[in-house]
């Protein structure tokens, strides 16, 4: 399997094939730690999540249905 890099500060996904920048499907594996509260109902809320890891496995762009065809560019404005 083939992780597909994540976005940084400086950073952004494109499309290779259509040059969308904004709207991405993206299939990813997280494990996390997360403090869970039940109240005296039973009804539970998540009060703290810390990511352990996570790998973007795929992504696929909204316009055009390409998958894997994700590149990183520079993001406007950032220092290189």
């Amino acid at each position: 399997m083939t992780t597909v890099p994540q976005p940084t500060d400086g950073t952004r996904w494109r499309c290779t094939l259509c040059g969308n920048l904004t709207r991405f499907d993206v299939t990813r594996t997280s494990k996390v730690v997360e403090y869970v509260h039940l109240d005296l109902a039973g009804e539970s809320t998540v009060e703290e999540r810390e990511v352990v890891s996570e790998t973007i496995e795929s992504v696929r762009c909204r316009w055009c249905n390409a998958v894997d065809q994700i590149e990183l560019v520079d993001r406007p404005g950032a220092d290189s």
